[in-house]
């Protein structure tokens, strides 16, 4: 079943890395309390990902802060060390907590994995946008294949 509005976000673990090296993080200590962001995008260094899908977030972190959002979050199946790397290459410094789904489990569980295999990727999440409340999905943004629209940074500005 697919994650939709008013859907308590399923528990989870994601990677992350830390001044100590990898880590993770809950999702009840990512979302309990606060407005978070949840970006998806299929892979990071990707070019749609890289060039425009993350940067327009990173770009438009004030706005989103004055829309209440504590915490932009960027997931994708990839490794703690590639998100890691990424976010260094994105420059998101701590506007954006890069989140690595390795084995794609979250993105499973929220009914959104993507088949990649066609394009030597494998299993990934699909491009979305979320937006949780204390736990609860407010606003589900899945981009149709090959589209950047409704979980863009603007688009989510508006929404919120």
């Amino acid at each position: 079943m697919t994650i939709a509005a008013g859907d308590k976000m399923p528990s989870g673990v994601f990677g992350i890395m830390t001044d100590a090296g990898p880590g993770a993080i809950s999702t009840n200590d990512l979302f309990s309390g606060k407005k978070v962001v949840l970006v998806s995008v299929p892979g990071a260094f990707t070019p749609t990902c890289s060039m425009n899908h993350l940067p327009g977030y990173v770009d438009h972190v004030a706005d989103l802060k004055d829309k209440k959002v504590d915490t932009i979050a960027c997931m994708a199946v990839n490794d703690v060390f590639v998100m890691d790397a990424w976010g260094k290459d994105r420059g998101v410094g701590d506007d954006v907590l890069m989140l690595a789904d390795g084995n794609g489990e979250y993105a499973a569980a929220l009914g959104l994995e993507l088949d990649a295999s066609k394009f030597g990727m494998g299993k990934r999440g699909q491009r979305f946008a979320i937006v949780v409340d204390d736990g609860v999905a407010t606003h589900v943004a899945v981009e149709a294949p090959g589209q950047l629209e409704v979980s863009k940074a603007e688009a989510i500005l508006k929404a919120l």
